[in-house]
């Protein structure tokens, strides 16, 4: 079972790899630059070798970077639209020279001009990505709990976006525990456990599921509310997480914890309430 939290790039971004392996982490997350500002300083040649250098010495893989928050690839605002699309490119460039694994991102915001227009808009802009890019790297879609307009609640909309890529090879799923709750989805249980995974390995396909973003959820089971809670202390529960750890399509993946950040040892205490879940 490899574990991970989201590790910040404060300083140098290779002080990122330091902060997963005093955590104790296998795998970790970052943004490669900050996540709410469109502006960002260039990333160096050998900062981005320092930080492979100190991964491999390590021993910590994958490496997973997760898009900013400012993206939308589904705005209907032509401006932020364009600007969207070159902030991701240039993301993935970052994230190559990074030699991560992964590319999470969100699906996108339609902003009220309903579900079919934004999923159409995020399909062209990932086939425009590809073509500029051709990464080495796994696009990773997101699944989100769906309020408001956001879109990607549920894997039918997921597995449109893919089957619309002109090169699928290049996309993938990271599957969110807090989000898939929050979206309706009972992962809690046996039963809603495998009858979500037989959904995505119908509509996408296990195989493409690489990553899990494993979050406890503070809200009700189909609430539509994002809220992430400690591992065993929100709705999922141990009981459910112990599920999730050690389903036979799962627990060789990769798991990244968002959890909160309110205390000092609250990542220590997130990763080793996950790991004692694991059976031996």
């Amino acid at each position: 079972m490899k574990v991970g939290v989201h590790v910040s790039i404060a300083g140098k971004i290779h002080q990122a790899v330091d902060r997963a392996k005093e955590l104790g982490c296998d795998t970790f997350q970052i943004f490669s630059r900050s996540p709410r500002s469109w502006r960002t300083k260039k990333l160096e040649k050998s900062e981005a070798e320092e930080f492979c250098k100190r991964r491999k010495a390590a021993k910590i893989g994958p490496v997973i970077v997760h898009i900013p928050y400012l993206i939308n690839l589904a705005s209907p605002l032509e401006t932020l639209y364009r600007r969207s699309i070159s902030a991701y490119i240039e993301d993935i460039k970052r994230a190559e020279m990074l030699s991560a694994e992964y590319f999470v991102t969100h699906i996108g915001n339609h902003k009220g001009k309903g579900e079919n227009y934004g999923i159409s808009r995020i399909t062209r802009a990932l086939n425009q990505i590809i073509s500029r890019t051709k990464p080495h790297l796994k696009i990773l879609l997101e699944n989100t709990a769906g309020g408001g307009t956001v879109l990607g609640y549920n894997f039918e909309q997921i597995a449109t976006i893919i089957k619309g890529a002109k090169e699928n090879k290049y996309f993938g799923l990271c599957l969110d525990t807090a989000h898939a709750y929050g979206a309706g989805y009972d992962i809690a249980t046996k039963r809603g456990l495998d009858k979500t995974l037989k959904k995505i390995d119908e509509l996408v396909g296990i195989n493409r599921l690489f990553l899990i973003h494993a979050n406890d959820c503070k809200a009700p089971l189909g609430s539509h509310v994002d809220r992430h809670e400690d591992i065993g202390k929100g709705e999922i529960g141990k009981e459910g997480f112990a599920l999730i750890v050690n389903h036979p399509a799962l627990r060789k993946l990769p798991f990244i914890l968002e959890t909160p950040k309110k205390r000092p040892n609250e990542d220590i205490e997130n990763l080793k309430a996950i790991r004692a879940l694991e059976k031996k």
